[in-house]
């Protein structure tokens, strides 16, 4: 057989192992289901091997259809990237700097960074993404970030993890809380509020970090509402929906009616680290890790 495998059998591949649907799939790339078909059918000859079980009903991927998937997602996602940077050095850059980020780190962590690079590599393009800890870990491993800045313990064997950030935690209270900072002096007198926290899925060390917060003062927190985003947190609060406990840094940059208490007198720190992956080549990485790390 004369045929060989082109790029267009990988994206067209992709397209159905995603969709896990032939007519979405062809409507998707703009081609016939019949042509799409055909060429699924011409890949696994090509191949000699099934990529997709397909019935009536559903289109499933075999396991090696499972295996090519992940494996296509990685080189094709790398090939945009390297035509991204080829674009940039083409233009006198060096390169970009992909970066994921939770909230709290574009308190300072970020902003200091990025007025460094600029400083010192003032050629250097990079792009911020919010996400979850779980979110920047997966891009990451997929090559589709370069850092990362994530309040967790471990991070997946092939990952670099460095603690960049050591903060205290804030108890967070409406304004007309009758409590004065003075007068405050253990998490305990709060027992019987509720508690807004960050999402467990968002950033499971906080979470558990918090509930270990309390559970040295001697009670589990009875918690009515969680959320992503520190300012929806700090709305709840406000509207005295209950009370909550944060990484002190968070406290900068909003102005609504609540009070900050520090917990200084408690082992507990909101601990951020940055996370890239050790094999990843961008040269671009590698300058912004350097001054990420200085004076750290």
């Amino acid at each position: 057989m004369g045929y060989q495998i082109e790029l267009r059998h990988f994206k067209y591949f992709l397209a159905v192992a995603e969709e896990l649907h032939y007519r979405k799939a062809a409507e998707k790339l703009f081609i016939s289901q019949p042509g799409l078909s055909r060429q699924i059918k011409q890949m696994e000859e090509i191949l000699d091997t099934q990529l997709f079980v397909r019935s009536k009903k559903k289109v499933v991927l075999t396991k090696a259809g499972e295996y090519l998937k992940v494996e296509l997602e990685f080189i094709l996602n790398h090939l945009e990237v390297t035509t991204k940077q080829l674009k940039h050095i083409d233009g006198g850059e060096y390169g970009e700097v992909r970066i994921g980020f939770l909230g709290s780190a574009m308190q300072s962590v970020i902003p200091n960074l990025l007025v460094k690079l600029k400083d010192n590599f003032p050629k250097i393009k990079t792009s911020l993404e919010e996400l979850s800890n779980g979110a920047q870990i997966s891009a990451i491993v997929k090559d589709k970030l370069d850092l990362g800045f994530i309040r967790l313990s471990r991070v997946p064997e092939g990952l670099h993890m460095k603690t960049v950030q050591e903060d205290t935690f804030s108890v967070v209270l409406p304004e007309s809380y009758p409590v004065l900072t003075r007068d405050f002096n253990s998490v305990a007198i709060l027992k019987n509020e509720d508690f807004i926290l960050f999402s467990q899925d968002y950033s499971p060390l906080y979470y558990e970090t918090v509930m270990s917060i309390c559970e040295d003062a001697g009670f589990t927190p009875k918690i009515s509402h969680k959320s992503v985003h520190a300012h929806t947190i700090f709305k709840l609060v406000e509207n005295n929906l209950g009370v909550a406990i944060v990484p002190t840094a968070l406290q900068s940059g909003f102005h609504m009616r609540v009070k900050f208490i520090e917990l200084i007198n408690i082992p507990q720190r909101a601990v951020l680290s940055a996370v890239w992956k050790e094999d990843n080549r961008n040269k671009a990485l590698f300058n912004c890790v350097e001054m990420l790390l200085r004076n750290t």
